[in-house]
């Protein structure tokens, strides 16, 4: 079958091109997935910066509309009842609502992070 010795050099220029181009393979998927998961801790930060401004942003503007509302009320209390009722609502509406508004969004973006063929950058 292989008589002469260039059919064996063709043979062995075509397993280390084989070599070369499983190395480079692996050291492709290395880089997509420190990219994609760049992209994921980055966006995990950024979530939880927004969620603690916001926790704060809420803080402050509660005790605002406590203060706001004591006249109407007649209290500090009735005000503090008012927004913590509030406050508590939202709470039980984002549990509630916590598979359509976190879980999907989540899985749709973690899934077009991780599966989703991209094509090759130009």
């Amino acid at each position: 079958m292989f008589a002469n010795d260039r059919s064996i050099d063709n043979l062995e220029a075509l397993f280390k091109e084989v070599k070369k181009y499983i190395e480079l393979q692996g050291q492709y998927i290395k880089l997509d997935l420190v990219e994609k998961l760049t992209v994921l801790l980055s966006t995990l930060i950024l979530i939880l910066i927004l969620i603690i401004l916001s926790m704060m942003a809420l803080f402050y503007f509660s005790f605002m509309l406590v203060y706001a509302l004591a006249p109407f009320v007649g209290s500090l209390i009735g005000g503090y009842a008012i927004i913590g009722g509030v406050v508590l609502l939202l709470a039980v509406l984002i549990y509630r609502m916590r598979k359509q508004w976190i879980f999907q969004p989540m899985v749709h973006f973690l899934a077009r992070l991780f599966l989703d063929e991209s094509t090759p950058k130009k």
